[in-house]
């Protein structure tokens, strides 16, 4: 079973490769999440077995600053849907005969059944003067599995800086380096000026394609808006300079991302390893309170890979920033495969036991 978390799209993308893997190998995997990251997952996966598992509910306020406080209020709900969710997973493993478990940040996917692994890339969780209690909490629930993969390098270059590389913990960690749904190809040449790319839970989303549909008045290049909106049918409108879409399939948006010079976007860590992957200049917005997206954005910025702005800030003038950054695209895994790693963590787990009949090959 993969299990993304429902916040954004970005659990959901990022477990894109790893679902292919099982299919590729003529595996069935069971999909299961909530709300827009199950929807998009089923317009990727047709045909296969789906699971709606308890939502989280997580939605951003209105105001950057009243984030933490929101989150905060929101803590009741979201500790009943991971004790829910971990309620269930006994009857859904007998249900469906699953033999292993891939939580992507669903904290109530473990069991003493069957073995279970976690993906995540913060093992500091930031969230200001609160940074110590947020990371102690969640690493209480990494610990319940029995691997954590990183999607991130182990060394010090790297894309997430500090948040994946807890040396305090005791876990049993493995860096699959970054994790993209992409495969850079270079075969494209440019159509667009640039890509505006939106996600994100609302009513942040909203805000800022509001904001941004004002800025864009201004720019004079073809502008790709992709709004992040995943419905039931697919959209496209044309006005002007810009070409409007709800949202793209996986392929659809690699060749959009190919097709533009520059890419504007929340910094969320799923769209950093993609446009790495591709080897894109982009400028990000973080989300207005979202410690670790604001935190990205910072690191990337000093490191003079990609410029950003707050969003109460922002003006369409300041992607004159871009061609002074050197962009995405130099942090690549050292290991063989990804699917080497997937299929020696699972057999680790298995040591003492007969193993699970999830094989991963490349």
């Amino acid at each position: 079973m993969v299990a993304p978390l429902n916040w954004g799209l970005g659990h959901a993308t990022r477990c894109i490769p790893i679902i292919l893997e099982i299919i590729n190998n003529g595996d069935n995997p069971i999909i299961a999440s909530d709300g827009q990251a199950l929807a998009l997952l089923k317009k990727e996966f047709k045909g296969h077995t789906f699971i709606e598992l308890p939502s989280y509910d997580i939605e951003y306020a209105k105001e950057g600053r009243n984030l933490k406080l929101k989150m905060l209020k929101d803590s009741p709900k979201i500790w009943k849907a991971i004790r829910n969710e971990h309620k269930i997973l006994n009857r859904l493993i007998l249900e469906h005969k699953i033999t292993g478990i891939i939580s992507d940040n669903r904290l109530g996917l473990y069991s003493n059944l069957i073995p279970s692994v976690i993906i995540t890339h913060q093992l500091q969780v930031l969230s200001g003067s609160t940074t110590w209690f947020s990371t102690q909490l969640h690493l209480h629930y990494i610990k319940k599995f029995d691997y954590c993969w990183i999607p991130d390098v182990s060394g010090t270059n790297n894309l997430t800086g500090k948040l994946s590389h807890n040396t305090d913990c005791q876990l049993d960690k493995v860096y699959l380096g970054p994790l993209s749904r992409f495969k850079n190809t270079g075969q494209y040449q440019k159509k667009y000026d640039l890509l505006i790319l939106l996600s994100g839970p609302e009513p942040q989303r909203g805000i800022l394609e509001k904001k941004l549909l004002s800025e864009i008045k201004r720019y004079h290049g073809k502008v790709l808006f992709i709004a992040g909106r995943i419905e039931k049918e697919q959209k496209v409108e044309k006005k002007g300079n810009v070409t409007f879409y709800n949202y793209l399939s996986t392929e659809s948006l690699q060749k959009a991302i190919d097709l533009s010079e520059c890419v504007l976007s929340r910094s969320g860590y799923t769209t950093i390893m993609d446009l790495n992957e591709l080897g894109k200049k982009a400028f990000f917005i973080p989300t207005p309170g979202q410690f670790e997206q604001e935190y990205l954005a910072q690191s990337l910025d000093d490191k003079g890979l990609v410029p950003y702005a707050t969003q109460e800030d922002f003006k369409i003038e300041m992607l004159s920033r871009i061609p002074n950054y050197k962009g995405l695209g130099d942090i690549h895994s050292t290991t063989t495969s990804i699917s080497s790693i997937l299929e020696e963590t699972f057999s680790r787990v298995n040591e003492n036991s007969e193993p699970i009949p999830i094989s991963l090959s490349t």
